[in-house]
């Protein structure tokens, strides 16, 4: 029996814990307070991290290979070895690029567990450019639109000694965070700090600040502008900062000047003085500092001028490379993702054919070029298959109707498409109609009941984990694997490394571990993967006002990796690229007399983390049903009570949730995300991920989605709401709770 150093890999924090190690069996776990996140009450108090036991051995767990055998969905399966299932799907994946190109091949990425390098190699020398994620709505935005206006991505500060004025925006980190950003919140609300929360519902997060704006779903940028257009009027903006380092105030200026305190009122719902002393508030304290999230990610065509708009917040308040507000990071002094992902060895004819490529102007291999230009003159070097993704919404139909090409086969890695992205019923109907369907997965869920293949990939504390944050800052954190995988579960590294070699890739694998990889991608820093496991991290000390430093005596400043040099308040790419310069706020999604009420469809909420750990007894007992919020005014003009089963309607479909009456905006409607029913069986079992799940009342048409980064909307749309039926009452009541009681038992004995 041993202790050994290993991490918690049930969220993106991935804390450091000691694994009570026995006969290559974890018994026993414990927080390690020298690593992330230094404070073992932080990882004691996570209710997510205690299941790390039980999800080791859980019922649900995939252990063997396994094929299909049955009709797809009907839940039979063969056991296999692993080398009969890379065999096969190496020779199927072959004949399906012979008959029809290597683009019929798509992969969904997902999961904390995940690593997504080595599929991105294997998709570049493959000849395959269909990655798809749901990155243009989570990540992308903010890495896109701080390039183009600072000429790199930064990283947002909160320091409760330093920061005066924090606005935390569309962001719930009671939630969807709880780990260390949660703690310095708290931290810093006790030491006086300034809060201020954009967030329509009166979140946890919300509770701690001094102002909560409760504003109408999508009208963020008007909001921004608003805020803008004080702090311009009144002259509370950095003047010399601006002088010196910003391109563009004079059309910004003259874009935020209709957006009069009474015009964002009546847009956003809040009032003139509420939006008048949030401006002076976050341009009268220095440093301040604005934390975003999904919130503004998913709200379609207003995304992107909101991160504009509160990028040039940033800019023109100064509060851009300076501690306590935010820094530029920087390139990795490691072996940086766009390196270890190879996607210059895809081929340029391979390249055309990405989906949607002519209608997006920058989440495309051309608008990738467009900004690499600018920001590797900064020695920036943005991670490539992320950016370029390919539009979901067009892999789905290029599935079912072979059109511009067919897409036969995807392999789905610690992904669960059904649940993740918008419009679930032409999900499930393209993934049904294809040729070949993979799944890496930990446990079974909807999309690998539909699979040809489902490989069992090693879990938290089973592998090693190294995050990078895709190389746009110089940070490294995670650490080893506290056991060899369980049963016959292997990395995913271990699978694109061996479908690899099947066809043709060997000198592209010069790697027979994941770990050896980990030591080439440290050499750099003379350390092994063995010695930062000691501490689980590399984060140098931030520097800051880079854009003042210069290269040599005589020389100018190095200012911003820009065309302009300086930050873009005028966005020189955009405005080359026929988009809106500066930002300009979009009307929102039209309500009627029929939809009258505005959804929010992406609310996360502890313990799960998106739809994941549904299945796990301990977890799904403190959440046991999906919820539906909305205000007590709106609950007493529908007629309902705390309690009610209720449908929640768009034009797209119907969900059912248990109503939870909530202190937030009136007219607004906040479901849960990534809903599904792991403990129904049989054929339930596949139609469960209909019940529940959010994203029937979504969709992603390609044709109505944003042309710049191609969004989709998740937040805003317009819905109804009606109470459900006794059947749906007794489902909510009783059938899901007892079963999972059922569950319970059975796992106990």
């Amino acid at each position: 029996m041993e202790w050994v150093k290993t991490n918690c890999r049930l969220c993106g924090y991935l804390c450091g814990l000691f694994a009570q190690v026995e006969d290559g069996r974890v018994v026993a776990l414990e927080p390690d307070p020298s690593r992330y996140p230094y404070d073992a009450a932080i990882v004691r108090g996570c209710r997510r991290c205690q299941s790390n036991l039980e999800l080791l051995d859980h019922a649900d767990r995939v252990n063997y290979p396994l094929k299909r055998v049955g009709a797809r969905g009907s839940d039979e399966w063969q056991r296999i070895s692993w080398g009969q299932a890379l065999d096969e799907i190496a020779a199927r994946l072959q004949l399906l690029a012979d008959n029809n190109g290597p683009e019929t091949l798509a992969t969904s990425i997902g999961g904390p567990h995940s690593v997504y390098w080595p599929m991105h190699r294997f998709l570049n020398l493959f000849g395959s450019p269909n990655n798809l994620g749901i990155g243009q709505i989570c990540w992308n935005p903010a890495i896109w639109v701080n390039a183009l206006t600072f000429g790199w991505p930064l990283e947002n500060e909160l320091d409760p000694e330093t920061t005066r004025c924090a606005i935390i925006w569309g962001m719930n980190p009671a939630e969807s965070d709880n780990s260390l950003l949660w703690r310095t919140v708290l931290a810093y609300t006790r030491q006086g700090g300034h809060l201020i929360v954009v967030d329509p519902r009166q979140t946890r997060t919300a509770r701690r600040a001094d102002t909560w704006l409760p504003l109408e779903p999508g009208s963020d940028a008007a909001l921004a502008l608003g805020l803008l257009h004080v702090i311009i009027r009144e002259k509370l903006y950095d003047e010399p900062f601006v002088t010196r380092w910003c391109a563009g105030f004079a059309e910004l200026a003259a874009q935020v000047a209709p957006y009069t305190p009474q015009l964002v009122a009546n847009l956003t719902g809040l009032t003139p003085a509420v939006i008048e002393e949030t401006a002076r508030a976050y341009a009268g304290a220095s440093p301040a500092t604005i934390i975003t999230g999904r919130g503004i990610d998913q709200i379609g065509a207003n995304s992107l001028p909101t991160q504009r708009a509160i990028a040039c917040l940033r800019a023109v308040t100064g509060n851009v490379d300076v501690p306590g507000a935010a820094h530029l990071a920087e390139m990795p002094d490691f072996v940086p993702e766009i390196d270890l992902e190879l996607s210059h060895l895809l081929p340029e004819r391979q390249r055309a054919k990405q989906l949607g490529a002519s209608f997006l102007r920058l989440q495309s291999y051309a608008g990738y070029e467009r900004v690499f230009e600018q920001t590797v003159k900064g020695n920036g070097r943005l991670p490539h298959r992320y950016l370029t993704s390919a539009h979901p919404n067009l892999i789905w139909r290029a599935m079912l109707t072979g059109k511009p090409y067919p897409i036969r086969a995807m392999i789905v890695m610690g992904s669960n498409p059904l649940s993740a992205h918008a419009d679930t019923k032409l999900i499930y109907q393209a993934l049904k109609s294809l040729d070949l369907l993979v799944a890496l997965e930990l446990t079974r869920t909807p999309t690998s009941m539909l699979a040809d293949y489902v490989l069992p990939i090693a879990g938290g504390l089973e592998r090693p984990v190294l995050q990078t944050n895709a190389g746009t800052a110089n940070i490294a954190y995670g650490g080893n694997s506290a056991v060899a995988p369980y049963y016959e579960r292997r990395t995913d590294f271990d699978f694109w490394r061996e479908l690899g070699l099947r066809m043709g890739q060997e000198s592209y694998w010069p790697w027979q571990t994941f770990e050896e990889s980990l030591d080439a991608t440290l050499a750099p820093l003379g350390m092994s993967w063995a010695e930062f496991c000691e501490t689980g991290l590399y984060a140098p000390t931030p520097t800051y006002r880079k854009f003042e430093h210069c290269p040599a005596a005589g020389h100018s400043p190095i200012g911003f990796a820009t065309p302009s040099g300086k930050i873009e308040l005028f966005s020189t790419v955009l405005d080359q690229l026929d988009a809106e310069p500066v930002p300009q706020p979009k009307p929102l999604c039209a309500t009627d007399d029929h939809y009258k009420l505005r959804l929010i469809s992406g609310a996360r909420v502890q313990p799960f983390y998106a739809s994941a750990f549904r299945q796990v007894e301990q977890l799904r007992q403190m959440h046991p049903l999906p919820l539906a919020e909305i205000g007590k005014e709106t609950a007493q003009a529908q007629g309902l009570v705390d309690g009610n089963a209720i449908w929640v309607e768009t034009e797209q479909g119907r969900a059912l949730f248990k109503l939870k009456v909530a202190v937030m905006r009136e007219n607004v409607v906040s479901v849960e995300y990534g809903w599904w029913y792991p403990e129904l069986s049989g054929s339930d079992f596949e139609s469960g991920v209909l019940i529940s799940n959010a994203n029937v009342l979504t969709h992603a048409d390609f044709e109505e989605c944003e042309p710049v980064l191609g969004q989709w909307q998740f937040n805003g749309l317009a819905c109804r709401i009606y109470l459900a039926g006794p059947d749906e009452l007794l489902f909510l009541n009783d059938r899901n709770v007892s079963r999972m009681e059922e569950r319970a038992i059975a796992m106990e004995c």
